[in-house]
């Protein structure tokens, strides 16, 4: 039996269709109800599904007043506030494509950001950096919060297909890549409704990620909104260990954190008893199965766990319905059509090894990385999309993960090449060359570490001060290993790899 799943027809879009006015459609019948919730300790700010509307199209309407246009991109630079989704869904309403990046990027990185995308306009609160010369109109916060108040910008509507907006992933290239998603991306994601969330209209949904993270943006914003759900997001400064306190404080049914998230919830003492949680969602890197047991010991609910990429979000997952043996990823979603295939996109034998991957037909596949035709070209083999991680299908269709077939890090859910940060290291005049890779420094953690060969003597803090200075700090190397030469394969291509194996051999984790 060939490992491939076709789970049945995804739906079809409307046409026309504007992702915003999907994400939307709720306001009218429910104008009253809490959409958004930003939890502290000391309170809650809420805003209900009309207050939200109209600061969205308010929006869409002050951005076509500021001179820009259906087409144009608007680069983001926003700190963790309801800004954030509030901006990206005004600038979608009004046909304009905002392109979302972490606050954490330094100068220089959003400067490459602006000269490959070239944004009519920014978006900006104080804190995020901004590129030396932007080259475009800048606007700032206040001026975005004045645009609630003005008169609600019509939908722009059209194909499905059309783009929608941009948000950048690492790629093998050593540089983040521009993916372009359709309007259709969050129609499709109503798979994962049944598939992961077992979502419902009368849930409230907790994330634990930031407003600025795509994770948080998909699974704790659009898709609650979409549903009529609540959804809760912590406010800036509240601690891992808080979490379960505003769990019960706010009666949420559904928390969605990453791994590394979960592990600090639950050292919180007391933990409380969490009556109205019905399970857990988790997404970004591998979920440990100590982590997932104490999950279940502290909380007393299961917790599922999701497989996806930035090019089409999740698309393999366990849910409430169907949970994912141990072990595995989990199955299919309604509505996929998933395979593990060879280097020729031909589905390898079950139980056999090979790269996940997706069919080019899904709904929530990305369009395009943006002016990159080649490279897009590159990441099909045949009808299937190739995810870069490899895997092996089970008789039942469960879905092992075995790893990345690259180099790519993960840094707290979030894909990091090792050759973006080398590039950078390797800018140092007294580094000579460096090797990134992601070490495990426990059973159920791992950092990224660099290890380097050194031209003249440089003392490892001005090596430090120097990454600060060019890379996001999740990107940055937690630990830098000095090294008088390093490793290479016959093809004389580094062996990053090897370095990590070799580590190991004397560092082996607790």
């Amino acid at each position: 039996m060939r490992s491939e799943i076709d789970s049945g027809p995804a739906p079809a879009a409307p046409d026309p269709f504007n992702l915003a006015a999907h994400v939307l459609a709720r306001a009218t019948a429910t104008p009253d109800r809490i959409a958004l919730a930003v939890l502290s300790l000391q309170g809650a700010e809420r805003w209900s599904y009309a207050r939200l509307a109209a600061a969205v199209r308010g929006t869409g309407s002050g951005l076509l007043a500021a001179g820009l246009c259906p087409g144009d991109r608007l680069l983001m630079r926003l700190d963790n506030t309801p800004d954030f989704p509030v901006v990206f869904l005004g600038a979608i309403a009004a046909g304009i494509l905002p392109v979302p990046t972490s606050a954490l990027l330094t100068a220089p990185e959003v400067a490459r950001i602006t000269g490959e995308i070239r944004p009519a306009a920014i978006a900006a609160a104080p804190g995020p950096a901004l590129p030396p010369e932007p080259g475009c109109p800048v606007i700032g916060l206040d001026a975005l919060r004045a645009m609630h108040g003005l008169p609600p910008c019509a939908f722009d509507v059209g194909s499905p297909d059309r783009p929608a907006y941009i948000v950048y992933t690492s790629g093998t290239s050593g540089q983040p890549r521009a993916v372009v998603h359709a309007h259709r991306a969050v129609w499709a994601r109503q798979m994962m409704w049944d598939g992961w969330y077992g979502l419902r209209a009368d849930d409230r949904l907790l994330h634990a990620g930031a407003f600025n993270w795509t994770f948080t943006l998909g699974t704790g914003l659009l898709d609650p909104w979409a549903a009529g759900a609540t959804a809760l997001i912590p406010a800036p400064g509240v601690t891992p260990e808080a979490l379960p306190l505003l769990l019960r404080r706010h009666e949420a049914t559904i928390l969605a954190a990453a791994p590394g998230v979960i592990r600090q919830m639950l050292r919180a003492t007391p933990f409380p008893a969490l009556p109205a949680l019905r399970h857990g969602l988790c997404a970004g890197e591998k979920l440990p199965e100590t982590l997932r047991a104490a999950w279940t010991e502290k909380t007393g609910t299961a917790i599922h766990e999701a497989f996806g990429m930035s090019e089409c979000s999740t698309f393999i997952s366990g849910s409430p319905d169907r949970p994912a043996p141990a072990g595995s990823a989990g199955y299919a979603q309604p509505g996929r059509r998933v395979a593990v295939v060879d280097a020729r996109g031909t589905p390898v034998p079950r139980g056999e090894a090979g790269t996940i991957a997706v069919h080019r037909s899904d709904p929530g596949l990305f369009l395009e990385y943006w002016q990159a035709e080649a490279e897009t070209a590159a990441r099909f083999a045949g009808e299937w999309f190739l995810t870069g991680d490899v895997g092996c299908m089970e008789p039942d269709g469960a879905i092992t993960y075995l790893g990345r077939d690259d180099d790519m890090m993960n840094a707290g859910g979030v894909r990091v090449s090792p050759l973006e940060v080398e590039a950078v290291l390797n800018a140092h005049p007294a580094v000579a060359e460096s090797a990134a890779c992601e070490l495990p420094v426990r059973k159920d953690a791992s950092i990224i570490a660099a290890f380097y060969v050194t031209a003249t003597p440089v003392e490892q803090a001005e090596l430090s001060a120097h990454l600060a200075a060019h890379l996001a700090r999740y990107k940055q190397p937690r630990m830098l290993i000095a090294r008088d030469a390093l490793p290479r394969n016959p093809n004389g291509k580094l062996a990053r790899k090897l370095l990590r194996m070799e580590w190991m051999q004397h560092n082996a984790p607790a």
